[in-house]
């Protein structure tokens, strides 16, 4: 987003002498992720964070997750069946045994968000050594930054009253699958491993390790396993505390069904099993829930997102097991019965898309971006001109207007247009959002930010001169002021916090020394 300064004069009629006003409003970025959210600063990790908590949420909530292009973040709402969808989804529905043939939602993988700093340590992969990340180790060991409080699967939804610590070391021999996941927001990669447990030496050990990257699209070499059987990446796929909460999950999740066939398409890179059967799926298949599938309102905000989700990004095909179940944070603050109602979805709910590969679909050329234009200010009532853009010109994407936050309605022209209007009834801080949808690619967003107040003033008491402008809870304004616009500007107050109410700053005796000008700048 490119935000140019926004200046617009003002004249107050409380003006009896020759002074002037000239408001100008700063510039804001905004990060707008893939499903037109807008993602607030990341707050720096400066100890391993665990995911059920809220600072975990926090940090989560405002990181994209996976380029905007991919495959966990594609729109496949509008692609079409394979031939043999309904062979397939038959297939599944067999494998499966009678008692299991609905979808289950499975506490298990769980994250520790670690700072950049985060010391690294050996970890020995004791059974696939060859298909591990070493990421700098000395094979067979790998060098990953594991903090001391790791969480393993299923902690602490399952694990009963062990401690973590205890479940760590595995105690009780349960020797299930322990996967680990280590994100690190700062460098934005993290780390994955299976059959992970600590030693009673204090060191560690895994199956596996493969290291992956929130900013690329770039999959592990072919053949290669992962945590997941399909060998790919598991974070940016579990319903996690924090989306589920907000009521949208932005991303596929990862499927387990009972029986694969020995192939996998792209994103996956890894195979199972030695099956021929063109109506089993292939690791990597993409699931879709049928579009017409309608929850009822008694189920939670979670379990419609997960619905909603399951239609508009699917779910891959990530591993094998006896039910077919998508993976949930083990959070402990889930409610009880927050995922029950997802036993109502039967397989025979969902369908086979054709998906796309590496280059095709978002992946492809000509993207189109937009451009809303700069920040604005406004009076209450006022009709401003929007002057969005449309890169390329010509890719005939649809494009869309509309009011992201505000106090208040906002009356557009024709949300349809670049270039249109929008009219502000009440005070307050507005977001507008800017989007272009060719159905294709990744749509394409933009934010400008309208701050709507009344007319600053400028008053005098004696020959002081009073500059009196509303101000935005939060915003930090400074004023300024010169006899000549062609000169230099004074700085009259600097790092002014707004309150939501007025701001008057003191001029002493301007109201005597003949013209000035006066602007309030948001830095």
């Amino acid at each position: 987003m490119h935000h140019a300064a926004n200046a617009c004069v003002r004249f107050s009629p409380a003006l009896l002498l020759p002074l002037a006003f000239v408001f100008a409003t700063g510039s804001r970025a905004e990060r707008i992720n893939h499903a037109g959210r807008i993602l607030g600063p990341v707050p720096v990790v400066a100890t391993p964070i665990l995911f059920n908590t809220a600072a975990a949420d926090a940090v989560v909530s405002a990181l994209q997750i996976m380029p905007l292009d991919s495959p966990w973040n594609e729109d496949i709402s509008r692609l079409s069946l394979l031939s043999n969808s309904l062979a397939i989804i038959g297939q599944i529905n067999s494998d499966l045994a009678t008692s299991r043939r609905t979808l289950r939602a499975f506490y298990e993988m769980n994250f520790v968000l670690v700072p950049d700093a985060q010391p690294t340590i050996q970890i020995p992969f004791f059974y696939a050594p060859d298909e591990s990340d070493l990421d700098g180790g000395i094979f067979p060991n790998g060098l990953y930054p594991i903090p001391s409080n790791l969480p393993i699967e299923t902690w602490p939804r399952d694990s009963g009253t062990l401690t973590l610590d205890e479940w760590q070391r595995d105690i009780n021999n349960t020797n299930s699958d322990r996967h680990s996941i280590t994100v690190q927001p700062g460098t934005g990669n993290f780390w994955e491993t299976w059959q992970c447990k600590k030693l009673s030496d204090g060191s560690w050990q895994a199956a596996n390790g493969a290291k992956f990257s929130l900013a690329s699209n770039a999959i592990r070499p072919a053949g290669w396993t992962s945590g997941d059987a399909a060998g790919l990446p598991m974070f940016p796929a579990l319903v996690r505390y924090d989306e589920g909460m907000r009521g949208q999950i932005e991303h596929a999740l990862r499927i387990v069904v009972a029986a694969t066939r020995a192939n996998y398409i792209y994103p996956a890179n890894h195979k199972t099993g030695a099956s021929t059967n063109v109506n089993q799926p292939a690791m990597g298949q993409r699931l879709r829930l049928r579009a017409d599938y309608t929850p009822p309102n008694t189920w939670s905000v979670t379990e419609k997102a997960v619905v909603a989700a399951l239609k508009k990004y699917g779910a891959l095909v990530a591993d094998n097991g006896n039910f077919l179940s998508i993976s949930v944070c083990p959070d402990d603050r889930w409610a009880a019965n927050e995922f029950t109602h997802l036993s109502a979805i039967a397989v025979t709910d969902f369908e086979i898309v054709q998906t796309t590969g590496p280059t095709g679909g978002p992946r492809s050329p000509g993207a189109p971006t937009v451009a809303a234009g700069s920040d604005r200010h406004a009076l209450p009532g006022e009709t401003i001109t929007l002057n969005g853009s449309l890169t390329p010109a010509g890719s005939g994407a649809t494009i869309l207007w509309r009011l992201y936050s505000g106090p208040a309605a906002v009356a557009f022209g024709n949300t349809a247009q670049l270039a249109t209007t929008a009219t502000f009834s009440q005070p307050g801080v507005y977001t507008l959002m800017l989007s272009g949808n060719d159905t294709v690619h990744t749509s394409a967003y933009d934010a400008i930010v309208v701050r709507v107040s009344a007319d600053p003033t400028v008053n005098h008491s004696g020959s002081d001169a009073h500059f009196q402008f509303s101000s935005f809870v939060g915003v930090t304004y400074r004023a300024e002021k010169c006899s000549d616009l062609t000169a230099g500007w004074t700085v009259l107050a600097n790092n002014v916090t707004g309150t939501g109410g007025v701001i008057d700053v003191t001029d002493p005796g301007a109201w005597s020394a003949g013209k000035q000008f006066y602007r309030v700048v948001i830095p």
